[in-house]
């Protein structure tokens, strides 16, 4: 494999803008520059309780919290996409509310393409078998999209990603490597 990311996203929300947890969005100051909050090191934006209430506003459904039957649909769709696109996933935790990928992949590709794709067809999969949710939708958009820069970042990810808490499923499980 070429590049190794560490993909992010929550479920449709679940994980709101100004939420108290701190959050990772892209926020222009007045006259300043853009702050990207996702980098290693740097913090989450914090608590802003106006953002969180204009972000409540907007939604077009209730919250998608996965359960384990979802997540094992999930799961099984990107292990699908992985193989079709010929790319690795080094490890998959899915909680209730957000989703981890450690992918392998050939080439430069657009980390936004591999998250669309992982986004995208398992989303079609979850329509098919449980119906669409309220909100048309089972993700936010967009998500974290984490360069690995080499070995050692690739297997902190892989720790990272399999000591989640509560995950519904993780992989590899047993020792199973690669997709």
């Amino acid at each position: 494999m070429d590049r190794f990311w560490l993909l992010t996203w929550t479920t449709y929300g679940t994980w709101l803008p100004g939420d108290n947890r701190g959050s990772v969005t892209s926020i222009k100051e007045d006259e300043g520059p853009r702050h990207r909050h996702n980098r290693h090191g740097t913090a989450y934006d914090g608590p802003m309780p106006g953002l969180r209430r204009s972000a409540l506003d907007l939604m077009k459904g209730d919250p998608v919290w996965l359960e384990a039957a979802h997540a094992a649909v999930a799961l099984q769709q990107f292990h699908e996409t992985a193989n079709y696109r010929k790319w690795t996933i080094m490890a998959a935790a899915i909680m209730a509310n957000h989703v981890h990928l450690v992918v392998g992949v050939q080439g430069d590709p657009d980390p936004a393409d591999l998250l669309q794709d992982f986004k995208s067809y398992s989303s079609r999969q979850l329509n098919a078998e449980f119906g669409r949710p309220d909100s048309g939708t089972w993700w936010t958009k967009s998500g974290s999209r984490r360069k690995l820069p080499n070995e050692p970042a690739v297997m902190a990810a892989v720790k990272y990603v399999l000591e989640q808490e509560k995950p519904l499923v993780t992989w590899p499980i047993h020792g199973e490597r690669g997709t």
